[in-house]
């Protein structure tokens, strides 16, 4: 293993995939001003639904996360550039997490993995050539890398894409209930529009989905199918990125294929003065095996995260409980109905709360048909009562429907969640017990 991880190889695809990489979260940055995101998710919501845990994380007051995102792509640009590279990544990494902790109103995997990567990138020496950098210090400059800083990423990929795969492998899914439910929201698309309507397109997303995520990986990995998987590559994460929209990921998933392809094409293709390095070294650091303890336990998490759903009581489709951090993309539809009353415990004088009042168009949906949001509500309603001098409990009545079923009543109305303390590694009593098979 050691002589495997610290074999040198040519450093031509990380330092191609840094520029790519510094280049999209430079986008994802700008974008998130130029096209609302930031105003609707991070500057008119009165509060943000935060990571449980995290409460004292909220956005900056008024016009200030205009600036914290324009830091943010000016990390981007530095990372692209090459210039002052460590520096610049850890901003950028802090900035995120920020950012993705301090809400969850509109949380995918996508940003969760950027997280991931982030810190990777951090860590990697991805500035050693074609970087001010090493304009500035001729001493940084290296032709050659770890093998590990290759495989670090081919490893978190086969995790996210296995796991995304097996994901899709439920009934829902497979009767393609969930792809219809998710292309009548797209009807209205210019163009594609009605195509996506027609069965056959559903049949392909889903078992399609299915056997990209499953195999893309090996193929890529194989020699004699790599350009062929390359180019079902740029099919499916265009289609992705046009159809679901989901920011820089799709482009992201396409820079990872310089880490499949032989080292010499990246070197020929992107840095032809580049001298190839070919002598295949083996250097190992003396925190060797610090290292490789790290390395271990980090892919252990990784594959954990995704199968702690299994530990908690009833369908994470109903729960949510074990949904974030596990690589389940797009996978079910929840629609929900919910009310939540305000008690007075003095007076018992009963309070109905308009959700409008409280959260944004974005909010009310999410707090309608998960859990944790509505949680999180009632706490913030118990607080802004108590500030009124009122002591009060809050009171949930939802009911919620699961890819199209029948609502059914999703929380005991007669428990005061205001009063329930939150579990993160327990299945909370109060979530009632949903029609769903386990295995659905």
């Amino acid at each position: 293993m050691t002589k495997f991880l610290f074999k040198h190889i040519d450093n031509s695809a990380l330092v191609i995939f840094r520029i790519f990489f510094g280049a999209l979260i430079f986008l994802e940055s700008v974008g998130a001003i130029f096209t609302g995101w930031l105003r609707r998710t991070l500057i008119e919501p009165q509060f943000t639904f935060n990571f449980i845990g995290f409460d004292w994380l909220q956005p900056l007051p008024g016009n200030w996360m205009y600036v914290y995102y324009a830091i943010m792509g000016l990390c981007g640009l530095f990372v692209m550039a090459g210039y002052k590279y460590k520096l610049s990544m850890l901003g950028f990494t802090l900035l995120w997490a920020g950012t993705y902790l301090m809400q969850k109103s509109s949380y995918n995997n996508h940003y969760y993995f950027l997280m991931v990567l982030n810190a990777i990138m951090f860590v990697l020496p991805a500035h050693r050539y074609a970087s001010v950098d090493v304009r500035l210090n001729p001493n940084l400059k290296r032709l050659s890398m770890p093998n590990w800083c290759r495989w670090i990423f081919i490893i978190q990929l086969l995790i996210l894409y296995t796991y995304a795969s097996i994901a899709k492998m439920y009934p829902d899914w497979l009767d393609l209930t969930v792809p219809e439910l998710l292309m009548k929201g797209k009807r209205n698309y210019m163009l594609i529009g009605d195509l996506l309507q027609y069965k056959v397109v559903h049949y392909m997303i889903a078992y399609g989905g299915i056997l990209f995520d499953g195999l893309i990986i090996p193929l890529l990995l194989w020699k004699r199918t790599r350009k062929v998987a390359f180019f079902a590559s740029i099919f499916f994460h265009l289609f992705n990125s046009i159809v679901f929209q989901v920011g820089i990921f799709p482009y992201l998933s396409l820079a990872f294929a310089v880490f499949f392809f032989e080292p010499k094409t990246m070197q020929q293709l992107f840095f032809k003065r580049k001298p190839f390095y070919s002598e295949e070294k083996v250097e190992v650091p003396t925190y060797a095996p610090l290292f490789k303890t790290v390395f271990i336990l980090y892919f252990i998490i990784q594959i954990a995260l995704p199968i702690r759903q299994h530990f908690f009581q009833d369908n994470v489709l109903w729960t949510e409980e074990g949904h974030r951090l596990s690589w389940r993309m797009m996978l079910r539809s929840k629609r929900g109905t919910t009310n939540f009353r305000v008690v007075d415990k003095e007076t018992n004088a009963v309070i109905k709360v308009n959700l409008n009042d409280y959260l944004t168009k974005k909010q009310v949906r999410a707090a309608s048909v998960k859990p944790d949001f509505m949680w999180q509500f009632a706490q913030r309603l118990k607080d802004i009562y108590a500030k009124k001098g009122r002591d009060v409990g809050v009171y949930v009545s939802a009911y919620v429907s699961v890819n199209g079923r029948p609502s059914q009543q999703l929380i005991d109305p007669k428990v005061d969640l205001a009063n329930e303390k939150w579990h993160h590694f327990k299945h909370h009593d109060w979530i009632l017990p949903s029609n769903l098979d386990k295995n659905n």
